[in-house]
């Protein structure tokens, strides 16, 4: 039988050859802290580890097993070589007998997360280094189940919602004898099918489950349980287990989603792994806590971002009847040529092979944001040739991926993958949270017959700015609250979006990061990034979505209220509020998700303001102070903003906007204008007035944007321009003439 022990120790050194080891616990990270620090430094490189390996058995066969080590991992028994893995997300294996027999009692594992063709190269989040996740010593008779294709099992189901089942079970050594025996139990844990049939290489077996029990999402996920074994006569060789789940699902252009043939909105979050003081060598009780927040939030999908998850939390969204998006790292930065092609191709083919089984998973995610450096026939070919592979491997599931707001809408990409997405910040990087509702429905006026989705829209806050008048990138918790609640509104209206993803549900580590205060991290989470503390926002999706009755007041940490500011704002999903302040009540109101109480008075002093709906009660005290407290100002809030007003001020302009044939105007593409030097000039010259923090680099510029005309460029970006400065950039570009 197989045996699978768990390797919990290691010697680790960022300089191996000079003799300099510790002993460290696996899981383990090298970028724990220099990762969540800022300053764009952590360590990249390549560095080792030990692994002592136990006994073998005789007559049996040694795999070392990670599952998931970032970025290209090459593994030594001695001084020769057993194998090396191209991918940080992915479990991968390699097989030791002949090294064990030849004495090797020792592994010398090499990690590299510096620069190279393996995807993620570019990507808001930093790339923790190391054996992150589990590695364990396996030990398998030598007739078994396969442990080398792609990391999976060798088992895969394939259930349909009538109860027939198709079972895929691929072998190793298998003898002409050998049968392989398939219990299936439900969800109660009864046996229900039996299927034998005699072993070969690959192995298919069919059967019926009666009165067959549909994974009804988070309502009812019933899953069922596949036990595999490899007999020869009454002896069991080798024992593999898969959970899988009976449901039928589909997307539809005007309706959205739909489940097990119901209508199914997917009201969903984005998440990504890593912890403070941890990086991404979490616990499973950490896996455990992030989808308990997830499931208290009201959410019923998750997009798991930007890479393949460890597959505990996989297994923990199966039970929890978690709808998912799961995706590969093909993100931000296209590289070009045959080895990063591969690469995504490999990262693909194991995402979708080690978690076929899952019921949790509906969706394949080819790539995110991924024309950041602009189109090309070399990228859309990339692309085809992954959707391609998707419905190779897995015909059942659909394909998606996420594209950058600047995108045009008439890109051939949008045309290659079942379902569509766009990550959207209209509000936060770019033009105000009410753009969203206008540019979804002119992509849905377009393309009525294909299927759009929002996945990803935030706002960051930093816990400790606040502000009674809220605005965009002032980073107060007031001001995500309210971006959120405008974006409930705006999807609520529109119900043929197949889904909305949230980005993000935690806040993670972006080492390059230095935003409101806060170096090395994106704060856009609904929760703090060591899961202590849930922001208002947290709560302004629990009013929409959950149905475990709350009430909530808002602005809690916002403690000092001088006069303007004593609004009070409460989130419940409960129909009507009663505010009292000292036990004195103020006044009901009556409504929905959001009750604000306008100008509440105080007295002086301590105040103790309690919200109420039926039996349920929250509290929270505020301090009535004369003058508003200049420390929940961010100094430079908005340094993007500095000089855009007044930019123009001094100019004498008059005239109306004109587009002169053969002159340019900000009708013309940014590439075009760019690619005249001296209309680029003018670009460059005003690049902060007509693209506010998006003027950054304008390579960047160029790809996100290049294909717009100026004007939509200037539209798209939340320029603060006025009509007199829009006015003058046109003008300047007419008196320059066009090549010929």
């Amino acid at each position: 039988m197989r045996t699978v022990m768990l390797l919990t120790r290691a010697l680790f050194s960022k300089k191996p050859y000079e003799n300099d080891w510790q002993v460290v616990s696996l899981p383990h990270t090298w970028n724990a802290f220099d990762g969540q620090d800022g300053g764009a430094d952590y360590s990249r490189g390549k560095f080792a580890y030990r692994l002592s390996l136990s006994e073998p058995t005789d007559g049996m066969r040694q795999y070392i097993q990670f599952e998931g080590a970032n970025h290209i991992v090459s593994v030594y028994a001695g001084e020769e070589l057993v194998g090396t893995h191209e991918g940080g997300f992915s479990t991968f294996r390699f097989e030791l007998t002949k090294y064990m027999v030849a004495g090797c009692r020792e592994l010398m594992v090499f990690v590299d997360n510096s620069p190279s063709h393996v995807y993620p190269q570019q990507a808001d989040f930093t790339f923790f280094g190391g054996l992150y996740r589990n590695v364990s010593f396996i030990e398998v008779p030598k007739s078994h189940f396969d442990l080398m294709r792609s990391g999976s099992s060798g088992i895969f189901v394939t259930p349909n919602v009538d109860g027939s089942v198709r079972v895929d079970a691929f072998t190793e050594c298998a003898q002409e004898d050998d049968t392989v025996c398939c219990e299936i139990l439900d969800p109660d844990g009864n046996s229900v099918l039996l299927l034998t049939q005699a072993a070969c290489e690959h192995t298919v077996l069919q059967g019926m489950v009666p009165s067959v029990r549909l994974w009804d999402g988070r309502e009812s996920p019933a899953c069922y349980t596949l036990r595999a074994r490899l007999m020869r006569g009454n002896e069991v060789l080798d024992e593999v287990e898969a959970v899988f789940g009976f449901r039928s699902y589909t997307v539809d252009p005007e309706r959205g989603f739909f489940l097990n043939g119901r209508s199914y909105p997917l009201r969903g979050v984005s998440r990504h792994q890593d912890r403070l003081d941890k990086g991404w060598a979490i616990s499973r009780g950490d896996h455990e806590e992030d989808l308990s927040l997830i499931e208290e939030v009201g959410a019923n999908s998750i997009r798991l971002a930007h890479y393949q998850h460890d597959s505990y939390f996989y297994d923990l969204c199966d039970r929890a009847g978690m709808i998912l998006w799961a995706e590969i790292p093909f993100i931000s930065l296209f590289m070009e040529g045959d080895k990063p092609r591969e690469n995504t191709l490999s990262q693909m083919r194991e995402l979708i092979c080690q978690n076929y089984n899952h019921p949790s998973i509906c969706f394949w995610g080819i790539s995110n944001e991924i024309t950041i450096g602009g189109e090309s026939p070399e990228l859309l070919e990339n692309l085809k040739q992954l959707n391609d592979l998707v419905h190779k491997l897995d015909p059942s599931r659909l394909s998606t991926m996420a594209q950058v707001t600047m995108l045009p809408m008439e890109s051939p990409q949008n045309q290659l993958t079942d379902v569509l997405s766009y990550n959207h910040y209209f509000g936060w990087y770019i033009g105000s949270a009410d753009q969203n509702g206008p540019w979804l429905d002119a992509f849905h006026a377009k393309y009525p017959n294909r299927c759009i989705g929002v996945s990803e829209y935030g706002a960051e806050a930093v816990l400790g700015w606040h502000s009674a008048q809220p605005k965009v990138r002032d980073y107060t918790e007031e001001y995500q609250a309210l971006y959120h609640q405008i974006m409930l509104e705006t999807f609520d209206a529109r119900p043929y979006l197949w889904s909305t993803y949230v980005w993000n549900m935690f806040d993670f580590a972006a080492d390059a990061r230095d935003e409101g205060g806060c170096r090395g991290r994106n704060n856009k989470g609904l929760v703090t990034y060591d899961r202590k503390l849930k922001k208002d926002a947290f709560y302004v999706y629990k009013a929409w979505w959950s149905k475990e009755p709350f009430v909530y007041i808002a602005g809690r940490r916002f403690t000092d209220r001088a006069p303007g500011q004593r609004t009070i704002c409460v989130y419940t999903n409960q129909k009507s509020v009663t505010l009292l302040v000292n036990g004195k009540k103020i006044d009901t109101r009556h409504g929905e998700h959001v009750f604000v109480f306008e100008d509440v008075a105080f007295d002086d002093g301590r105040n103790v303001v309690t919200a109420r709906s039926g039996d349920l009660e929250d509290t929270a005290v505020f301090q009535c102070v004369k003058e508003p407290n200049p420390a929940y100002v961010l100094p430079d809030a908005d340094p993007d903003a500095q000089g855009v007003t007044n930019w123009f001020a001094d100019i004498q302009v008059s005239g109306k906007l004109e587009f002169p044939q053969g002159r340019f105007s900000i009708r013309d593409s940014v590439k075009d204008i760019a690619a005249n030097p001296e209309a680029r000039k003018i670009l460059e010259e005003y690049a902060s007035a007509l693209f506010g923090s998006m003027a950054k680099s304008i390579r960047n510029m160029m790809g996100m944007m290049g294909s717009m005309q100026l004007e939509q460029a200037i539209q798209l970006s939340g320029s603060k321009l006025d009509e007199k400065g829009i006015l003058y950039i046109n003008q300047k570009l007419n008196e320059i003439l066009k090549d010929c």
